[in-house]
């Protein structure tokens, strides 16, 4: 498809990478009345589904980024579009992110689109939709494109268009650019609720091989990733998690209606993370790369709502691909 030409056009203050990427965990107060699901895994382990209803045929799954979860702002505020839309929402919380950890010593991650069919087939099997939308934020954009990419030929044929939004499609570059001095702020948060986490996990699984000292001293997704997120997931090590879980291999394979929606002023990503020439030359990958936007920011105004263009422009794709 040819590139997208962007419609979004900030007031100055969302000009800002910074301001723009904050705004909605700081300034942004927003209600969503969820029930709950909890769904049993195949391997043992649960993941919590948070849905809004109004009985609508169609069905949004909406992934979390990195320590997110169902009540994220960005969640929120498009489970309220869509809905608003008569489309139903189902938040997945994915492993340990619905406020009580998961029962398995390995956690989510990046690359980890088994959990997402898991999703899905539960979905197909347990609620009558007709059509399905995937979406996903940040690395649950990740593992949307992956997992769109990876089911290429058997994916179900009930989703019909899949959004993610502000995606490291390429995890080892990713990790570098987040590394940088300008997104200190953001590392040290994450790494905050990422130890927490971890030594959860230490308490729990006392002969898991975890160092108390190793976690603490991390200072980066470099260092957590190493002694954490690759061990206990089967990977030899961070480079080998980065390489197998980035979606970028896998957006060759996707066919069917995909947007992909990537700031160029988002401090969390790399070059690596815009796939230009992919998108060029394909016949269902959508990129859109407007000038400013932050990470999972595009908003537009203070007041109204005439603010949530990042709203819109979703349900604005979205439509076209479903009856």
């Amino acid at each position: 498809m040819p590139l997208v030409k962007s419609t979004y056009v900030p007031s100055f203050l969302f000009k800002n990478a910074h301001y723009n990427t904050i705004y909605r965990t700081f300034f942004m107060d927003e209600k969503v009345a969820f029930y709950r699901e909890r769904l049993e895994l195949k391997d043992g382990d649960f993941m919590d589904l948070d849905i809004s209803s109004v009985n609508s045929k169609t069905v949004v799954i909406a992934l979390h980024g990195l320590e997110g979860s169902s009540q994220s702002t960005y969640i929120l505020t498009a489970t309220q579009k869509f809905t608003k839309e008569k489309i139903d929402v189902i938040a997945v919380n994915l492993r340990g992110c619905s406020g009580e950890q998961n029962r398995l010593l390995p956690t989510y991650h990046s690359g980890k689109t088994e959990d997402l069919d898991e999703v899905v087939k539960h979905v197909e099997t347990n609620f009558n939709y007709d059509q399905i939308i995937l979406l996903g934020y940040s690395l649950g954009g990740n593992i949307t494109l992956k997992y769109v990419g990876e089911k290429k030929d058997t994916i179900s044929s009930k989703i019909k268009c899949a959004v993610a939004i502000s995606v490291p499609c390429d995890l080892t570059t990713s990790s570098s650019a987040l590394s940088q001095l300008k997104n200190m702020p953001y590392m040290a948060k994450f790494m905050q609720t990422l130890k927490i986490k971890a030594l959860e996990k230490l308490e729990k699984f006392p002969d898991s091989g975890l160092d108390k000292k190793t976690i603490n001293a991390a200072k980066n997704f470099y260092d957590f990733d190493t002694f954490f997120t690759a061990p206990m997931n089967g990977f030899l090590n961070a480079e080998d998690y980065w390489e197998r879980s980035s979606c970028k291999p896998f957006l060759n394979k996707i066919k069917i209606p995909t947007l992909l929606l990537n700031a160029l002023d988002d401090t969390f990503l790399s070059e690596e993370c815009f796939p230009i020439t992919i998108a060029k030359d394909h016949d269902f990958l959508h990129l859109e790369t407007p000038k400013y936007g932050g990470h999972v920011g595009f908003n537009s105004k203070i007041v109204g709502d005439k603010g949530y263009w990042l709203e819109r422009r979703m349900y604005e794709f979205t439509k076209e691909y479903i009856k």
